[in-house]
Parts: structure tokens; sequence; C-alpha cells
């Protein structure tokens, strides 16, 4: 397998047979890996032994994530984008903040873990255990952090900004804290054992009150 895997792609766009292999071997990797972790904590499972269970060598596993954490974190690094592409699809004439707030209420709506509300046993165990390892934690602020900074380049391209510009960088760094924050305290109350349906109506009030005051700032 080669170190650094080339994308493959058919004349119609989607991921060729090579890359799907590819695919489903981070897939395994990185299942295997949250399996053992959640099973026996993260510090006392080595790449070694993710390598073992997944029956790759060592080096497979450092091919497809460079770190530790990756194994981990991977599993939701698809969302580090996501409100820098809520700004740049949002409907015509709706502001950057509105879209965002429309979005995340569509996120309590569905119970998504995004937001923070959901009583699914497999995903809870996953939260506790990357909020209980410290490097784990960082990686997530880190992940954040980039998300940010996706977020600040698309709002410079809304609000017609240099890409430098403060107000797009203070805008995105107000609404990544206020989605941290809502979702975190969603979340802390579905690790207290409370439903997301009994929560939902006071999740989605705080969550208007916030993106209202981030509106009514802009």
């Amino acid at each position: 397998m080669a170190d650094e895997p080339v994308v493959e792609q058919t004349d119609a766009g989607w991921p060729g047979l090579r890359e799907r292999k590819k695919l489903r071997t981070s897939e395994l990797i990185s299942d295997t890996a949250v399996e053992l972790f959640m099973a026996r904590g993260f510090d006392n499972v080595s790449v070694a032994d993710v390598a073992d269970a997944a029956e790759v060598s060592k080096k497979t596993v450092f091919n497809y994530f460079p770190a530790k954490e990756d194994l981990v974190l991977s599993q939701i690094g698809d969302h580090e984008d996501e409100a820098a592409r809520v700004v740049r699809e949002r409907e015509p004439g709706e502001s950057p903040v509105a879209a965002l707030r429309r979005h995340f209420l569509a996120l309590l709506r569905a119970f998504d873990p995004i937001a923070g509300l959901t009583d699914i046993e497999e995903v809870l165990a996953f939260r506790r255990m990357v909020l209980s390892t410290p490097s784990l934690k960082l990686r997530l602020l880190e992940q954040w952090s980039r998300g940010e900074e996706s977020l600040a380049r698309a709002l410079a391209e809304a609000l017609d900004r240099p890409a430098d510009a403060l107000l797009p960088a203070a805008l995105a760094a107000q609404v990544i804290a206020v989605q941290r924050v809502l979702s975190g305290r969603n979340l802390e109350r579905m690790l207290a054992g409370e439903r997301p349906a009994d929560v939902l109506a006071e999740c989605t009030a705080e969550a208007e009150a916030a993106f209202g005051l981030l509106e009514a700032g802009v």
C-alpha cells in the first residue's frame, strides 16, 4: 500500500475501486480503534494493538492516521467545515447568521449528536471517552479552531470583505463559541440522563436566544 494514497475517480466522478478499498480500510481501522479505546480506555491501547486487531500493519495505520488521536476524531471530522458550507449554501437573501441559526435549529429537531441532543448510548459512550481523555479534548478544540477559520473565510466571501478582515474573523469566533457552548450544554444534559424530547423546547429556546444576540449584533 502506498504511503500517500492517491484518490482515483471514475469518469462519472465516483471513487474508483482502488479508492473504495482504501476508504473501507480506513473505516475498518478507525472503527476497530474506537471499539478498543471504548472497551479499554484510550491511553491503555497502543497503535500496535489497533493494527493487530484490524489485521493490518502498524505502518498501514499511520499511513491513514498520522496520530493516534486521529483514529478517534476522524469519525467526526467531516463536520469541521459544516458552518462554512451552511453559509455558502444559504438561501438567496438570507443572512449568514440566519442560515446558521436555521441549520442549528434543524439539528436540534433531528436530535443530531452534533447539536448535543442524542440518547444513543454508543454516541454518548464515544463522547464520554473524548471528554475524559485530555489529548482527545485538545484535538477536539483544534477541530473547532479549524472550523472557525473555515467559517471566517466563508463569511469574508459572504460579506464581501478581505479574507483577513476583522469582522468575518470576529463573527466566526462568536458563532463557533455559541455553537460549542450550546452543544456542550445539551450534551451535559444527555450524559446526566435526560431525554432529548424532554429538553428539546428548552434547548431550542436557548439556541433562539443565543443566535438572536448574534443577529442583533451584525
